[in-house]
This record gives structure tokens, C-alpha cells and sequence, in this order.
């Protein structure tokens, strides 16, 4: 699956661990998981499968909403 980068709002490129928090996102979206674990805070975090599997955003803020206009 082609994995769409968050939405600024969301998660902003500049942040410090964008980087890493992107790697562990696509690694939990290849194996098929519903979420990860941030590696900035250690929180669970709903991957973009979780949302497309909901259908629609649920305006909660969430980083990976695909429902977001670019």
C-alpha cells in the first residue's frame, strides 16, 4: 500500500521525529496493524488502515486521518 504522508496539521515535517515516526507508521501499515507505537511519546496511535476501515474521519484530530483535504 502507497502510504500517504499526514496531513500538516497533524504532524508537521519539521517535527523532530518526523522521521522515525513516519518509519514506524509505514512498518505498521505493511504488516497490516490498525495501530503503532509512537516513538516520540509511546502512546498507541491509529495507522491510516484503522480510519479507511471506520470510512470516515471522526474530526478527533487524529495524525493519519485520510479523510483531510492536502
Amino acid at each position: 500500500m502507497d502510504v500517504p504522508a499526514p496531513h500538516p496539521s497533524r504532524l508537521a515535517a519539521d517535527h523532530p521525529q518526523y522521521a522515525q515516526i513516519i518509519a514506524a507508521h509505514e512498518t505498521a501499515v505493511n504488516a497490516g496493524e490498525l495501530l503503532y507505537r509512537d516513538p516520540a511519546t509511546g502512546l498507541s496511535v491509529l495507522s491510516v488502515l484503522a480510519h479507511l476501515s471506520r470510512g470516515q474521519c471522526c474530526d478527533q484530530g487524529c495524525r493519519h486521518c485520510p479523510y483531510l483535504e492536502p
